[in-house]
C-alpha cells in the first residue's frame, strides 16, 4: 500500500484554505483525498526530543536523523512517521499536498544521505525543528528532499505561522522554490505561480446577484441568488478547485473568534468533498468507501486546537495542544476513527 500511495496520481484532490477572525486568530484547513483504497488514517502526538530517521530510496538506511525541539500533533497516513498535516507547540503549521507532474526532486546521492529526507517526512521535520517561517526558508536550502520510490508523485508544502504568514514550498529542477502565499489557498498542480495567475481569468466574478439588465426591449434577470459567480468552475481539477476555494474563502463572512472560523472552514470545505465514483470510469472504482475525501482538518492556530472529521464519521473531534505536556508525554498514535461509522443521535420526542 505504501508503494501505491507514493506512486499513484489519481488522488491529487487536496484543497486548502486559510481564514482569519476578528480576534486576530488564524485557521488553516484542508481536505485530503485518496480514492484508490482506504488509508490507515492516524493522529500522532510527538513529544520533545523524539528522534526520527528518514526513509531513503531503495530501502537504504542512514537518512537524515532529527530530534524534535518542539512537540507537535499531526494527522498521518499509512504510518505514524508520515504526518501530512499538523501544528507544533510553537504555533507553526505545516502540510503536504500532492503536486504530480510539475515538481522535480534532486536525484538521490548516497554521499548526501545524512542530509537527505523523504518527502513524506518533511512535515515532521518542519514541525520538529522550527518555530518561524524564516527558519524554515533558511534550513530547507541545506537539505535534499527525495521520494522513496522512483515513480512516486512529487509533493509541495504549505507552512503557516500564527500571524497568518504563509509560504508554499515547491521543489523544481531539484531546488526549493519558496512563494509567499498572501491568498492562503492551495490545491495541487500546476505550480503555485500559475494558479495565482489563472485567477485573472475570473476577474468578472463577484458575490451577490447579477442584473437585471436591459437587452433590446426585454429585461434579463437572474434565475436565483449568487448569479454574480456564474462561470465559477465546478469540476474537481486542481485549477478549478483553486479558483472556487479562492472565491469561497474571500467572500466568507469574517467570524468573531478563531473557533468560529475553524467551524466555518468545515462548511466551506464541504464543497470540495469528492464523490468516489467521479475519479474513475463507470464501474471501475477499486473500492467502495463513503468518499474519496478521507478526512478534513481545521487548525485553530490562535487557541492551538486541531479539529477533524472523517469520511466515516462527520462528528468533529478536537486535540488541544495546550493540554499536552510535550516534555513528558509519550509518543503515540491512534486511528482517526474508533469506529468507522457515523455518530447518530436519536431525537428525543417530547
Amino acid at each position: 500500500m505504501i508503494m501505491t500511495l507514493t506512486s499513484a496520481t489519481v488522488a491529487d484532490a487536496c484543497t486548502g484554505i486559510t481564514l482569519k477572525s476578528k480576534d486576530n486568530g488564524v485557521v488553516v484547513a484542508r481536505t485530503i483525498e485518496w480514492g484508490e483504497s482506504e488509508m490507515e488514517n492516524l493522529y500522532v502526538i510527538v513529544p520533545r526530543n523524539h528522534i526520527q530517521q528518514s526513509m531513503l530510496p531503495d530501502g537504504e538506511t542512514g537518512g537524515m536523523t532529527f530530534s524534535s525541539m518542539y512537540g507537535y500533533v499531526g494527522l498521518a497516513v499509512v504510518q505514524p512517521g508520515w504526518v501530512v498535516d499538523g501544528m507544533n507547540e510553537a504555533g507553526l503549521s505545516a502540510a503536504l499536498f500532492y503536486f504530480p507532474g510539475y515538481g522535480q526532486y534532486p536525484k538521490y546521492n548516497p554521499e548526501n544521505k545524512s542530509k537527505t529526507i523523504s518527502d513524506f517526512q518533511l512535515v515532521s521535520w518542519i514541525l520538529s525543528r522550527f518555530s518561524t517561517i524564516d527558519q524554515v526558508k533558511s534550513a530547507i536550502q541545506n537539505i535534499e528532499v527525495v521520494n522513496i520510490y522512483p515513480n512516486a508523485s512529487t509533493a509541495h508544502w504549505r507552512v503557516t505561522d500564527s500571524t497568518g504568514r504563509q509560504i508554499v514550498i515547491e521543489i523544481i529542477d531539484g531546488k526549493p522554490q519558496i512563494y509567499e502565499n498572501e491568498l492562503g489557498v492551495l490545491t495541487n498542480s500546476p505550480n503555485f505561480p500559475w494558479q495565482i495567475k489563472n485567477l485573472n481569468n475570473y476577474v468578472n466574478l463577484m458575490p451577490g446577484t447579477a442584473g437585471p439588465v436591459k437587452m433590446g426591449g426585454i429585461t434579463l434577470s437572474a434565475f436565483g441568488a449568487g448569479s454574480g459567480l456564474l462561470g465559477l468552475p465546478g469540476d474537481m481539477t486542481p485549477p478549478s478547485r483553486f479558483v472556487r476555494a479562492s472565491f469561497f474563502q474571500t467572500y466568507s463572512i469574517p467570524q468573531e473568534t478563531s473557533y468560529d472560523s475553524a467551524m466555518l472552514a468545515f462548511h466551506i470545505l464541504n464543497n470540495f468533498d469528492v464523490p468516489l465514483g467521479t475519479e474513475f470510469p463507470v464501474g471501475k472504482a477499486p473500492v467502495n468507501m463513503p468518499s474519496a475525501t478521507q478526512w478534513t482538518i481545521s487548525t485553530d492556530m490562535k487557541d492551538k486546537i486541531i479539529y477533524y472529521h472523517t469520511m466515516y464519521n462527520r462528528t468533529i473531534r478536537s486535540i488541544d495542544l495546550a493540554a499536552i505536556d510535550f516534555a513528558n508525554v509519550a509518543f503515540q498514535s491512534y486511528p482517526l476513527d474508533e469506529k468507522e461509522q457515523e455518530t447518530i443521535i436519536p431525537v428525543r420526542i417530547r
